[in-house]
């Protein structure tokens, strides 16, 4: 089998085909917040560029809008409840008028995962940015043990998890008017050749497919309003 390249992957977007479907998008001020999946953490595979999924975003944005420009907050190893007390108010301060939120990993791979805290938290971060005026991005999270990637005894578990927190995270971006893009269930979900040696983080591959998912679902959002 071929090894995939940036140019033959089809679930990677170039730059250039990211910067068409988004023509015309108003935004200026992106900022990013959450975990390691927002921060962006990754191993490099071969034919990829050394970018997270987010740096892809930004490289397309700033096609459309000179005067753009981003931050990102992302931190790894923080829950939801850590995300929201330590960047929510750094990211509302930026004056973003679209922000990616991007955290919920960490809850569920802690013991005494809470889906009403998570919800909670999650709710206070969007709406505290939709309030503010931003376009919210949120994701949810691949299910690892499609892969494989998860010993047998903590699969079920993990399944579970993760599912659970697609799910409320999903209804919370309904609910306030925020955009969600569903990895769960994905083709890709299976192949481990995206993710990086830990098992649990993407490699370069896996942020291109990442930022293609999330540009598609900024495409929809774009379509169905007046940009």
């Amino acid at each position: 089998m071929t090894t995939p390249t940036e140019e033959t992957d089809p679930f990677a977007m170039s730059t250039a085909t990211a910067a068409e479907m988004l023509g015309g998008a108003p935004w200026q001020r992106m900022v990013t917040l959450g975990d390691s999946v927002a921060e962006g953490i990754r191993e490099t595979a071969p034919g990829f560029a050394d970018l997270s999924w987010s740096e892809r975003i930004e490289t397309a944005l700033r096609e459309i809008q000179p005067e753009f420009t981003a931050i990102n907050l992302g931190k790894r190893d923080l829950t939801t409840t850590e995300v929201r007390a330590a960047q929510l108010e750094a990211a509302l301060d930026f004056g973003p008028d679209l922000a990616f939120v991007a955290c919920g990993g960490n809850d569920i791979l802690r013991p005494g995962f809470d889906p009403v805290r998570v919800r909670a938290d999650l709710t206070a971060i969007v709406s505290a940015l939709r309030d503010q005026g931003a376009d919210v991005v949120t994701c949810g999270l691949l299910d690892l043990t499609q892969a494989d990637l998860v010993p047998a005894k903590y699969a079920q578990s993990v399944s579970a998890a993760t599912r659970a927190l697609a799910h409320l995270t999903e209804e919370v971006s309904r609910e306030l008017g925020a955009i969600f893009v569903q990895f769960l269930d994905h083709p890709l979900t299976a192949d481990p050749s995206i993710y990086s040696s830990d098992k649990l983080h993407f490699n370069t591959r896996g942020h291109a497919f990442s930022a293609a998912l999330n540009i598609q679902a900024l495409t929809r959002h774009l379509a169905g309003t007046s940009r």
